[in-house]
């Protein structure tokens, strides 16, 4: 048992993580890069927009002082605006967001990287990949069948699965470029079906090969609560009218696509619509460093403190 929960929390550092739950609520949509924050709940909620627009260093942000925070971001400002007329565009925006988030992925997979490619020949073998993951299981623990919540020969079993669809050469080796579909296969168009497969395997309970509304509801709300919470019956309502397209009474793995990846949404090009709509004070289209500067709470500053003095990573900005 000390090894499974050893396992879980490495684990949890070497694949893509479905986003967390906010107030008790999961969300498994995955396309969705940009936060694990709900941007509009009861009310707008400016973590969202902290996390879109700063990426991993939205928590640097957080510790700043006012002063400090509009400072920083007043500099950013400049390296946002490629142009250097003095305006950012909704492009410019748009582009800067998405670099936040692949800068993220990048530094993911090299950090993996490095300590799965051992003999450091740039490629990981299969058996590099599990022993370096599994390695301190015993070959007991690998092969026990027993479902106690975590089946460790299934979580092999599905590793490998998605490893032999990321190695796209059929070399058996995963280059860095395969290696980051493995870990991040939510961004890539020919893993995107193992990751539905994997989310239809983890809601599926039993084995039907499809979702039913109870199991999309247990998947998202443990029912601890006396009373069913609104966002749960408002979830039901949105699994009858919109997931359940063909109206069974169920999800097929074609509307579980539908639901976790939806189609013809860029969420960095609406967020960077969303932030002009909420910065641009004269209406023009775009904005001025001041502009931006003067909604500084809105990209960085709802949680800032007076721990200026105490930040970290201050060249990068």
């Amino acid at each position: 048992m000390q090894n499974l929960l050893l396992l879980l929390v490495v684990l949890t550092t070497l694949t893509f993580a479905i986003p967390k739950p906010t107030d008790g609520k999961k969300d498994r949509v995955v396309d969705k890069p940009l936060s694990e924050q709900d941007h509009f709940g009861d009310a707008h909620n400016s973590d969202y927009d902290h996390e879109a627009f700063l990426g991993e260093d939205a928590h640097t942000f957080d510790q700043l002082d006012p002063e400090e925070s509009k400072k920083r971001l007043g500099d950013m400002v400049d390296k946002i605006d490629k142009d250097g007329d003095g305006f950012v565009t909704q492009q410019e925006l748009k582009e800067w967001i998405q670099y936040t988030q692949k800068k993220y992925i990048l530094e993911d997979v090299e950090r993996q990287w490095s300590s799965h490619d051992l003999n450091r020949d740039n490629k990981i073998h299969w058996d590099e990949y599990k022993n370096t993951t599994y390695g301190f299981m015993s070959q007991e623990e690998l092969e026990d069948d027993e479902d106690d919540g975590y089946n460790i020969k299934d979580m092999v079993k599905r590793d490998l699965r998605r490893w032999e669809t990321a190695d796209s050469d059929d070399d058996k080796h995963l280059t860095k470029e395969e290696f980051q579909s493995f870990l991040h296969p939510e961004d890539v168009d020919h893993m995107k079906d193992i990751v539905v497969q994997e989310t239809l395997e983890d809601i599926d309970k039993d084995g039907d090969g499809s979702i039913s509304l109870e199991e999309y509801v247990g998947d998202m709300w443990t029912g601890d609560d006396k009373e069913e919470p609104d966002w749960v019956k408002s979830e039901r309502e949105q699994f009858g009218t919109f997931r359940d397209k063909n109206g069974d009474g169920k999800m097929d793995k074609d509307e579980v696509k539908d639901w976790i990846i939806p189609p013809d949404y860029d969420h960095a090009d609406a967020e960077s619509k969303h932030l002009i709509f909420e910065s641009d004070t004269d209406k023009d289209q775009k904005l001025t460093k001041q502009e931006i500067v003067d909604k500084y709470d809105l990209f960085v500053g709802s949680q800032a403190t007076d721990f200026g003095e105490a930040l970290v990573r201050h060249d990068e900005f």
